[in-house]
């Protein structure tokens, strides 16, 4: 069984913390986390939860939502949170310290850069990236004739891309993505570093170029995008006849099921890759059970099996985690090892404060749904979201000088 020198050691205070509060306090035998995945996803992450399950005894109650930030918000509000849940983004994690959030006693020193430094706010760990994933990628069918270009980010009308935006209430993520990435790929990545600090407003030329890019790179596949399911787009890439040739995102976010033809290439030439994590966070205290659970996901064992879950196409941040069955899988992770020579940048929407984002999602939304849209509506959104985020504030400071790391 999958069970570490260090999880045993959690388990065995936490039986024993158990025992001495039987009298009548609340059990400690039970924990519930709130994950957001589904599918595929889920069934990879479960999988994992059931080998704690019976190492340990401890029963686990898995909450799963879509609509993870609002349940969560709700559930906090009420005083009735989870005991863990999984954290979606840095500017979670920087909102909910000192809100209901639980200071770790968990170490992420063999966590690579930038996932362990965004663990912390000051010096306290708040969370763990149990979860990681690769956006700067471009999916393509290695037996169709059509290749991607060396620069897949610049505009080909001729390119018909596989294109979904709905996600319930974050609908509007891929594009988000997508625009990021196009801005992280331009020049020397100043603008990305600025645009996430809050220095570069998005109506600024540089941010603003990023939404036209986008817009004119998917132009001719915007029909129904908007209430395409992400997970679903990428099918067309390998229908008879195929109706779409190229896809841009993480892995995991591709639906491809496992008879499917698939190869990748990275979104620019740059070495610059966006990234993202799930982090998982506390909200209980007390709960030794809890306790051990947080532990378990962290460590190594249990991050290696997690990765090669079928068809959960995970990532681990964890330094020691180096074996992925997958053979696509595994080329990806090679570009989170140390020493790779990449330049990690988390997603500018999961480094913003969550409303921030949402705005941007559904700023997104509204620009892919009208098919007319001109310049004049692009800079009404863009000021929309200069007063919003004017109104809700710019990225933690903290937080947004550690955003991007090379891995050299």
């Amino acid at each position: 069984m999958v069970t570490s020198t260090l999880l045993r050691w959690a388990l065995a205070l936490g039986l024993l913390l158990a025992v001495a509060g039987c009298g009548g306090g609340p059990r400690q035998d039970r924990v519930t986390i709130m994950i957001p995945w589904s599918g595929d996803e889920f069934q990879a992450f479960y999988s994992v939860i059931r080998t704690f399950e019976q190492d340990t005894g401890i029963q686990v109650d898995v909450q799963a939502t879509r609509a993870l930030t609002q349940q969560l918000d709700a559930a906090v509000a009420a005083g009735a949170p989870p005991d863990l849940a999984m954290l979606p983004s840095v500017g979670a994690i920087n909102e909910y310290a000192g809100k209901g959030l639980k200071p770790l006693d968990v170490s992420t020193t063999s966590y690579v850069e930038p996932f362990r430094g965004l663990t912390k706010v000051g010096r306290t760990t708040y969370a763990v990236p149990v979860k990681v994933d690769v956006k700067s990628l471009v999916w393509f069918d290695p037996e169709a004739p059509e290749r991607p270009p060396t620069s897949p980010l610049s505009p080909r009308r001729a390119a018909t891309w596989c294109l979904g935006l709905e996600s319930g209430p974050t609908s509007g993520w891929p594009g988000a993505d997508w625009i990021a990435d196009i801005l992280l790929a331009d020049g020397d990545g100043t603008a990305y570093r600025r645009w996430l600090s809050g220095e570069l407003k998005w109506n600024s030329p540089e941010v603003h170029a990023a939404w036209t890019r986008w817009r004119r790179l998917v132009d001719g596949s915007l029909a129904d995008a908007p209430t395409r399911n992400f997970s679903r787009a990428a099918e067309g890439m390998t229908a008879d006849p195929p109706t779409c040739s190229f896809a841009h995102g993480a892995l995991s976010a591709m639906g491809f099921p496992d008879n499917a033809r698939y190869d990748f290439v990275a979104s620019s030439d740059t070495r610059r890759l966006e990234v993202s994590a799930d982090f998982v966070g506390m909200f209980t205290d007390d709960n030794p059970s809890a306790e051990a659970l947080i532990t378990y996901l962290a460590d190594r064992e249990a991050q290696q099996s997690w990765v090669n879950q079928r068809g959960g196409y995970a990532f681990s941040a964890h330094s020691q985690v180096t074996r992925y069955d997958h053979p696509v899988q595994r080329r990806i992770a090679k570009l989170l090892r140390p020493r790779s020579g990449h330049t990690l940048c988390f997603g500018a929407a999961d480094a913003m404060r969550p409303d921030v984002s949402a705005a941007f999602y559904r700023a997104v939304l509204t620009y892919a749904t009208n098919p007319d849209a001109g310049d004049a509506d692009l800079r009404a959104l863009l000021t929309d979201l200069d007063a919003v985020q004017n109104v809700l504030g710019d990225a933690d400071p903290d937080v947004s000088g550690k955003l991007c790391a090379t891995l050299s």
